[in-house]
């Protein structure tokens, strides 16, 4: 697979770039792509809910009256779930929501999610950035250069601290180190940008 190729300014480069095949087979695997994104999903619940049960409403320690000659049904607490004020029947308790997802699961995931941005063109490939110090503008005009609209995810090779610092200010931009990037992350941007140096010790390492 090809995509298109940008200088650190912006500028379309003649020749397009050839991605990596330990990558980018072309294989788009939907039914693992849902299954890891939802239980992404899920995994950023919190699961903080709860209700009290009747150990631990407060008060009903005593019974309300007696068990036989007042002509009512029989109680034994005010705390009981048929009482207003009482406790809850099966109510939400705090749990963990986050399934397990074995980890070649995960991968074949991102390489399906990235797979499938380059098949429609929503991946292209960039020069190092070679910021010497964090600065907006700059990062700013190469996505105005490259027409990128929407979200959109740039994946540097390694932590790159001066591009993370200039895409803070930028609404709907998320920098992360290739590698370190979920299925859902590549899903949720409209264009993915690539450093070439990644892809190249992506290469290296196949």
């Amino acid at each position: 697979m090809k995509a298109k190729a940008y200088t650190a300014a912006g500028e379309a480069r003649s020749a397009e770039v050839t991605l990596p095949d330990s990558v980018f087979d072309g294989t788009v695997n939907e039914h693992v792509l849902h299954q890891v994104v939802t239980a992404l999903l899920a995994h950023r619940r919190q699961g903080t809910h709860s209700t009290r049960t009747r150990q631990e409403s407060r008060g009903g320690g005593r019974k309300p009256w007696r068990q036989k000659g007042t002509g009512r049904a029989r109680a034994g607490s005010t705390r009981s779930p048929l009482w207003r004020g009482g406790a809850v029947t099966f109510g939400p308790r705090p749990r963990d929501y986050a399934p397990q997802i074995p980890r070649q699961l995960k991968r074949l995931a991102i390489a399906s999610a990235l797979n499938a941005r380059a098949a429609s063109g929503d991946l292209v490939v960039v020069e190092p950035f070679g910021f010497d110090q964090p600065k907006t503008s700059r990062l700013a005009d190469f996505l105005d250069a490259v027409g990128a609209e929407g979200n959109v995810l740039v994946l540097t090779d390694g932590v790159n601290r001066e591009v993370y610092l200039s895409s803070r200010n930028i609404p709907g931009l998320m920098v992360l180190p290739w590698g370190e990037a979920s299925a859902y992350d590549v899903l949720w941007a409209d264009l993915v940008v690539v450093e070439e140096s990644a892809l190249e010790t992506e290469g290296e390492e196949a």
